[in-house]
């Protein structure tokens, strides 16, 4: 049963209440919202104000906020990191596909989703957010792990620079992708940089990964 489904109470729901459009913006605005003010700063009837939706309507798609945070999660965060998997999945085993695979699906994944990269700032990578249990466990610790072993397996065939930490090589990705989308609005604006594009940022990651990382061509 959908989160939807579940946070929903007896009775007929209206018509309008069954457009699954305005379902589908209530969320977007609701992790716009969680990006610019936290999910702890958001109140149900902010959310429902700019979608221009009722209280009552609010509470029969999500029920209550936590309904709504396991809707995001389920809706919107998990089939976002799941793509970056099932690509990791399909990119083979060698390191160079493997690497490339990971910074330009993860840059399209978040250029395509402009509310991520605040809203996981804010709740996976600051302390006591409140979507960090919800996710690192489920993606991002066994990814990194994963990442982790194949780049100490390179560096012991002597395919990878010895100089590096393995355990740091996978936050380096994230550094390399995550960040400069999260940070765009600073940089962007002092450095006169509105002509950089998401490609423009993914070929600048591995140039400098595949430099530094020394991985054959």
């Amino acid at each position: 049963m959908s989160p939807a489904a579940q946070a929903r109470k007896p009775g007929r729901p209206s018509k309008t209440a069954d457009d699954p459009d305005r379902r589908t913006r209530i969320l977007e605005i609701a992790v716009s919202q969680f990006g610019r003010s936290g999910i702890a700063g958001t109140s149900l009837s902010a959310i429902a104000r700019e979608a221009r939706v009722t209280p009552a309507l609010m509470h029969y798609y999500f029920g209550n906020r936590e309904s709504l945070i396991d809707a995001i999660v389920a809706e919107k965060m998990q089939p976002a990191m799941a793509g970056v998997v099932e690509a990791m999945k399909n990119a083979g085993n060698d390191l160079r596909s493997q690497v490339h695979c990971f910074v330009r699906t993860m840059i399209e994944t978040i250029a395509s989703r402009p509310w991520l990269p605040p809203l996981w700032t804010r709740e996976v990578l600051s302390e006591g957010g409140m979507l960090r249990e919800r996710l690192v466990g489920r993606f991002g610790a066994p990814l990194g792990q994963k990442m982790r072993d194949r780049f100490a397996d390179a560096q012991s065939g002597g395919q990878l620079n010895h100089d590096l930490d393995p355990n740091l090589l996978f936050v380096t990705l994230i550094a390399l992708t995550l960040f400069p989308l999260a940070s765009q609005p600073i940089w962007r604006h002092h450095l006169g940089a509105d002509d950089v594009t998401a490609d423009t940022i993914a070929n600048h990651a591995l140039a400098l990964l595949e430099r530094g990382l020394e991985m054959p061509t």
